[in-house]
């Protein structure tokens, strides 16, 4: 039986890795907050994965906006009022997908907008989440905070420029959630996450050849699933991690010591 108080809050539950680690929390016997943002066109795909979920599991969708800072705080007092008394989120897991891949130096080219806006969802945003759900009381005594970056916060791809800095303002970010959130409990973790077939990775140009690339290099001759990252964070989720914090873990086969 799942206990009541062990919860789990997922930020772009959609597909990728984010429903992959909702279906490993699961497993683990989580309930689950799924915050997401799908157009009506899939979210009948999104319900039917729902309805997969072990039956014990208790799951609650958001299909918002889990990006800026008026519409997280509409959610958390959502969740305030949904969750059970004496229950508290164990895990954060934020894995937003919302930004602009575009080139620099082309028409139509990467504007400051265009990053401010891929900054605000993929970076900032954990650490408004992080700041208002502890304000609101709503953590565990031992919470585990994890996020997705990507080897593209320190090397340069093409028209990945505005992704790439919010990932490497991401690892910042949950370095500093590391340090200054520990007194109330909270570890903070970041999976470098090897390159996966998603939707996400699909808008970069030459998708095939980055994908083909990424296999020749693993030593184990294949890209990496949702599922092999999802695994992971499910570890950093048992009480035997408790005592890793402030890392940024590659997930990838080996492919980074290539």
């Amino acid at each position: 039986m799942v206990a009541s108080n062990k919860w789990a809050l997922i930020l772009g539950a959609s597909r990728g890795l984010g429903w992959a680690t909702a279906q490993q929390l699961a497993t683990q016997g989580f309930n689950l907050l799924l915050v997401h943002r799908d157009p009506r066109a899939s979210l009948a795909e999104f319900q039917e994965g729902l309805e997969q979920m072990p039956s014990e599991v208790i799951t609650h969708a958001f299909n918002k906006d889990a990006t800026r800072s008026d519409g997280i705080a509409a959610l958390i007092s959502n969740i305030k009022e949904i969750l059970p008394e004496g229950a508290a989120i164990a895990v954060m897991i934020h894995a937003i997908a919302k930004g602009h891949v575009k080139p620099l130096a082309e028409s139509e080219s990467l504007t400051t907008t265009d990053m401010a806006i891929t900054l605000e969802a993929m970076a900032s945003s954990l650490m408004d989440w992080t700041q208002q759900l502890n304000q609101a009381k709503l953590f565990a005594k031992d919470t585990r905070i994890i996020s997705f970056t990507s080897e593209g916060s320190h090397k340069a791809w093409k028209h990945y420029a505005a992704v790439g800095a919010a990932k490497a303002a991401l690892e910042a970010i949950t370095r500093s959630i590391a340090l200054e959130f520990a007194p109330h409990g909270i570890r903070a973790n970041c999976i470098q996450a090897g390159v996966v077939d998603t939707a996400s990775l699909r808008r970069i140009p030459n998708a095939d050849q980055i994908l083909k690339y990424a296999a020749s290099r693993s030593p184990f001759k294949r890209i990496t699933t949702p599922e092999d990252v999802a695994q992971v964070a499910g570890l950093l989720c048992r009480p035997e991690a408790a005592w890793i914090n402030g890392a940024v873990i590659p997930v990838d086969g080996g492919a980074h010591i290539q």
